[in-house]
């Protein structure tokens, strides 16, 4: 085995181990792991769009929007967590109308923000959390490993070859069918019956993961860049294997505030809205 395969190897061993512990444990641990993914997909953003140099005061700014973002969903009031962070991505906003920052400046703050918000909401502190949690990541998880292994066995027409030239409609749909199939297993496998709401949830959230890998290669493309950065010995940066995650988390929580916005459910948990909605 080489070096390199060695070290992805222990890497992924390591990351599982240390992902499905703060997941069981969830709370305050869940919690703490999500604010170090926020801050770490916010350094690798800065770093591959090149913040600092177009703005150190924009660059500064948002380094102190995540770590106030961070800070009160770890020790503050939770309930401000969603308007704190909204008011601060906006503030960003108004230098970018006006052309002294640079609209990645607050494109950084919102993706990195809320991809530790949305982790965070989704865990939450009880047990319909982590079948919630565990869900999400068999999702994305069977989306991921399916669409690479049908896509490199049937080929075919590309999926988007301008930004990922190796994804094909054959991988993009063997892996949603995948993602359906995963998620709709774990249900199951924490409750006796489902709703048929739930594997159209799981379809949704395999779409929406693949469209954020699609987002994040688009960046990379669009800076010249091969990986987010190499945090992760063997494996590249935390965007690159947190991109598809954050993107299903995403869609789990605009979805449940659209659906508690229009009164078509109370959304006290997004583990209950996952499962009882």
């Amino acid at each position: 085995m080489s070096r390199e395969l060695t070290l992805r190897v222990y890497s992924a061993i390591v990351m599982v181990i240390v992902v499905l512990a703060a997941t069981w444990f969830g709370g305050l641990a869940f919690r703490i792991l999500a604010g170090a993914i926020g801050l770490l997909v916010y350094y690798e953003w800065s770093s591959m769009t090149k913040l600092a140099e177009r703005s150190m005061r924009g660059h500064a700014f948002g380094w102190l929007s995540l770590a106030a973002i961070v800070a009160n969903m770890l020790f503050g009031a939770p309930d401000l967590t969603v308007p704190l962070f909204a008011g601060l991505a906006l503030t960003a906003v108004l230098p970018a109308l006006t052309g002294h920052w640079s609209w990645w400046q607050p494109g950084g703050i919102f993706y990195s923000g809320l991809s530790a918000i949305a982790l965070s909401a989704i865990r939450g502190d009880d047990q319909l959390g982590l079948a919630a949690m565990i869900f999400v990541f068999a999702v994305v998880w069977s989306t991921d490993i399916l669409a690479y292994f049908v896509g490199r066995a049937i080929g075919g027409p590309k999926l988007a070859p301008r930004i990922s030239p190796g994804k094909t409609w054959s991988g993009a749909i063997g892996g949603t069918v995948a993602g359906v199939l995963g998620g709709t297993a774990v249900a199951l496998s924490f409750f006796q019956s489902i709703d048929l709401w739930v594997p159209f949830l799981a379809f949704f959230l395999s779409v929406s993961g693949q469209i954020g890998d699609l987002f994040e290669s688009f960046i990379k493309r669009r800076f010249g860049v091969k990986d987010s950065s190499h945090l992760i010995p063997g494996h590249g940066g935390v965007m690159d294997r947190v991109d598809a995650l954050v993107f299903a988390c995403f869609a789990a929580f605009f979805l449940a505030i659209g659906f508690s916005a229009v009164g078509m459910g109370a959304v006290d948990s997004l583990g209950a809205f996952f499962f009882g909605f």
